[in-house]
């Protein structure tokens, strides 16, 4: 009978594995090596296990699976069929189902043994209805399960919503991510009460369920629902969203909007955290238009999200390391062509970034109401350049800042401006007429009592007031008997299409100059940019011009103003000099 080497044997009996080595002796099998596996799967010790298998086992197998072990026992002994049999044997006072299957295994010594496998399925079946049992107790507990919608939850989501995503791909398949929420929850439990509120919640569970059977549907947070489908056809996605929607308006309890959903396909360079956060800045894009239901996304908005956070996220340091810059835009007058004015405009000037445009953060700024902090920035700016200017001779005329409605709510316009003016003890250098504020037409005609009362205090502390973009689709003569304006700026797009419309802004802009001359209010036209469009603008009666005509916006600190012909604003080292220079280019 063949001997296993002492080490291999050991190694081979310990094994867990349930296995047991065979030697054909006189055309029987003969037991020469049980494993520790096969031992705990009988129940039974080596030794007695080694005389059972000896005897054939069949003492302890059920009667009428005998005879077919017995025949595939044969045929398998004489190379004629392979080992593979399924029978059942008692252990204990109950019978198992087993799985025998086996291969001839040549030793280095020649000897040819048979290796079978028995594997004891009831024994294993008991143990999947066991996991199966503890998985029941652990949903049970909420760990992975929302107790509300019956919904696998976000803790769910985190530990196995990629695996599904590798799943889809396995299959050659885009997943996508979607991400709903119910529009206005807290106002349909504010109406209907928290009861229908939850209702509604498993109302948007079931129909989601319902409508993309066998895809991932998890409940996240609050009123979140978050999908992981194997859908590509986006019209077919989107079909099965809108009706999902209609189904929820229309079942449920109380008036609905349903839900808005964002989606997001996960290609290849994506983890499921990437794209749950794509889709739902998707979802954000829709805001409050009621006219649609979805949104998918796209890398050109992600990009601007992330310029956007930059913006908001750095615009401390940008106002603490002067990376916005005031530039100087000249105002002039029709008649001399000559700088009576500036506006200080914002340029972002970026040491990673490079320059950042103001139609990029002004309007970053205004949605997180930081939109005041600039305007005070530029205010100051403009005050510490005054010294600065008068100490280098250069000629010191009006200066206009852009204020918005939005500043009201956070400052007092007048009172900052009088701070300032007495901070940089500017009365040495300047009256305070020297300062001119700007405000659309847009703010003053959505302006609250707080704003309004606020500008009518700018005028009467001494300051100009100026009407910003006049003509730019808000326009209301009402505002102009409303409010004093020392000056009306009409918008540069009445100039820049004089002649569409049959020549309708031609028309406009003569009325509109003939009133603001009976009120007695000055004017400037925004946008000049040709000899056609300064000969209508003077022949009309405007005072004043703002535009690429006669110059472009420079920074003071590098030699400022670049006016009419390319003569740069330079230093002027006697008052003559200021005097004669003053002259030739300012009014």
């Amino acid at each position: 009978m063949y001997q296993f080497p002492e080490c291999v044997k050991k190694a081979y009996e310990s094994s867990p594995l349930s296995y047991v080595y065979y030697q054909v002796i006189d055309g029987k099998g003969i037991p020469v090596l049980v494993s520790n596996g096969f031992c705990r799967n009988t129940g039974i010790s080596r030794e007695i296990a080694s005389e059972w298998i000896a005897a054939g086992m069949f003492e302890r197998m059920h009667p009428d699976d005998v005879g077919v072990v017995s025949e595939i026992s044969t045929g398998f002994i004489n190379h004629t069929t392979p080992y593979d049999v399924f029978f059942r044997c008692r252990i204990g006072k109950e019978y198992h189902y087993f799985h025998a299957f086996g291969k001839w295994q040549t030793m280095e010594d020649g000897t040819e043994l048979a290796v079978i496998v028995y594997m004891n399925i009831t024994e294993t079946k008991e143990k999947m209805f066991s996991e199966k049992e503890r998985y029941e107790w652990l949903r049970k507990d909420r760990f992975y399960t929302d107790p509300l919608t019956g919904l696998p939850n976000i803790n769910y989501l985190h530990e196995f919503a990629n695996e599904r995503v590798q799943v889809l791909r396995s299959e050659n398949k885009i997943p996508s991510v979607v991400f709903s929420d119910v529009y206005s929850m807290q106002s349909y439990n504010n109406q209907y009460g928290m009861k229908a509120g939850d209702e509604l919640l498993c109302l948007v569970a079931d129909t989601l369920k319902d409508q993309f059977p066998g895809d991932l549907l998890i409940r996240g947070a609050n009123d979140h629902f978050i999908l992981v489908t194997g859908i590509e056809d986006k019209n077919k996605l989107t079909e099965g969203i809108e009706k999902a929607n209609e189904r929820i308006k229309r079942e449920a309890q109380g008036t609905t909007s349903g839900i808005r959903t964002g989606i997001c396909p996960v290609n290849d360079r994506m983890d499921m955290r990437d794209a749950l956060d794509h889709a739902r800045h998707a979802l954000k894009r829709i805001n409050d238009d009621m006219t649609r239901t979805w949104a998918f996304f796209s890398q050109a908005e992600d990009d601007q999200y992330w310029k956007n956070r930059y913006i908001i996220e750095n615009f401390d340091r940008a106002l603490k390391n002067h990376w916005i810059r005031v530039y100087y835009q000249g105002i002039s007058r029709i008649e001399t062509q000559r700088i009576s004015a500036f506006e200080a405009l914002a340029r972002w000037v970026d040491p990673s970034r490079g320059t950042i445009s103001p139609a990029e953060f002004i309007p970053v700024l205004q949605r997180y109401h930081q939109l005041y902090r600039l305007d005070l920035y530029m205010l100051e700016e403009v005050c510490r350049e005054i010294p600065i200017r008068k100490q280098n001779n250069l000629p010191l005329v009006p200066v206009s800042i852009n204020f918005s409605r939005q500043d009201s709510d956070h400052i007092n316009i007048a009172a900052s401006l009088n701070e300032m003016y007495e901070r940089y003890e500017l009365s040495q250098y300047v009256s305070k007429d020297y300062f001119i504020i700007e405000i659309t037409e847009q703010d003053v005609a959505k302006g609250t009592e707080r704003f309004q009362e606020q500008l009518l205090s700018i005028r009467k502390n001494g300051y100009q007031l100026w009407l910003d973009d006049f003509g730019s689709g808000y326009s209301s003569l009402n505002i102009l008997g409303q409010y004093q304006f020392d000056l009306i700026k009409f918008d540069m797009e009445l100039l820049r299409h004089l002649d569409d419309y049959n020549g309708a802004n031609r028309v406009i802009l003569r009325g509109l100059l003939s009133i603001a001359k009976k009120l007695g209010i000055h004017t400037l036209i925004e946008g000049l940019e040709d000899e056609d469009q300064l000969a209508f603008i003077r022949e009309i009666g405007c005072e004043m011009a703002q535009g690429f005509y006669f110059y472009r916006p420079e920074p003071l600190d590098e030699i400022l103003f670049r006016i009419s012909g390319g003569q740069p604003m330079r230093n002027c080292e006697t008052e003559e000099e200021r005097k004669a220079y003053e002259k030739k280019w300012f009014s």
